[in-house]
């Protein structure tokens, strides 16, 4: 938390050594239809570079003008030899939104998640934001053609979960959980879209919000008092491990770079996702109309 309200009190950057007052100028002009934020490590320009060349390449020459994106990095207590190396990427690619006082962990990646938020809400005009991991796979040229369709408001879209058990071990423990014995509904992290007003609802609301271990999870319950459309999509393979190869799939989550570049050829060589669609668990729909504990029962046929 206490990472977060310096985040708050200081300005993020976008690469090391700040922007000059035209480059800043001209960045807050950016407007874009869908903001796209991969959360990334110091140590994964591998990941990145595939990201580069693979999904977002591809959806940066059909979508241009409507798609913006950046990998985003905390730099917070690195060594002079990896902020060299960051540094030398961004000056190669300029796509990478760095937060210098952010130390990047996953422990902190709730706060970098909601201070990639503010920042957003303060430097770009745009109407919908996904969040992503750096091992997703996403179809941006879909993506954006139903966010054409989509009204810019109250929009929270993903793999929804009401049913999760609240960790009581390991790396997503959440010690100071206290709401209930399951997660509020909410969106896995792997993939979502949030629409820009409750981006800006969460900068100005930040000083107020609980920071819990996952991100998915607290932002589930920052938005589950307000007024948002919750839009269950099975089309978002964005669990903890993926449920195989469908060529519906807008997200896909836990791909490995080999993964991506085959994603990739097959999609520019047969215009489908997928060599050979491969199904390795069950997907649901979400029932809203039952209590969460009961949301989501898994049925073949479902992509």
């Amino acid at each position: 938390m206490k990472a977060l309200r310096r985040l708050g009190r200081h300005r993020t950057a976008l690469g090391l050594g700040g922007l000059s007052l035209c480059a800043a100028v001209l960045l807050y002009l950016a407007n874009a239809l869908v903001a796209v934020v991969v959360m990334s490590g110091p140590k994964y320009s591998e990941r990145r570079s595939i990201i580069r060349s693979t999904w977002m390449a591809a959806g940066g020459r059909s979508q241009r003008g409507r798609v913006w994106s950046r990998f985003v990095v905390g730099t917070a207590g690195l060594g002079q030899e990896e902020l060299r190396s960051l540094e030398l990427e961004q000056s190669r690619h300029r796509d990478l939104l760095l937060l210098p006082e952010l130390r990047d962990s996953y422990e902190n990646l709730t706060a970098k998640v909601l201070a990639t938020y503010v920042w957003l809400d303060l430097h770009l005009d745009f109407q919908f934001a996904l969040k992503a991991d750096d091992d997703t796979f996403v179809r941006l040229d879909v993506l954006v053609e139903e966010l054409k369709a989509k009204e810019p408001r109250r929009l929270y879209w993903g793999f929804f979960s009401g049913r999760g058990r609240v960790k009581s071990g390991g790396k997503w423990k959440e010690s100071a959980w206290v709401l209930c014995d399951y997660y509020l509904p909410y969106a896995l992290g792997g993939g979502y879209v949030i629409s820009a007003d409750l981006v800006r609802y969460l900068r100005l609301s930040r000083d107020y919000l609980n920071m819990w271990q996952s991100e998915d999870v607290s932002l589930g319950v920052w938005l589950a008092p307000i007024d948002v459309k919750r839009v269950h999509d099975p089309r978002f393979d964005t669990e903890y491990k993926s449920r195989g190869c469908n060529n519906k799939y807008i997200v896909t989550h836990k791909q490995s770079i080999e993964d991506m570049l085959e994603k990739h050829q097959t999609l520019a060589k047969e215009g489908k996702l997928c060599k050979e669609e491969v199904k390795l668990r069950l997907s649901y729909m979400y029932d809203w109309g039952v209590p969460p504990s009961q949301c989501c029962q898994r049925k073949d046929g479902i992509p």
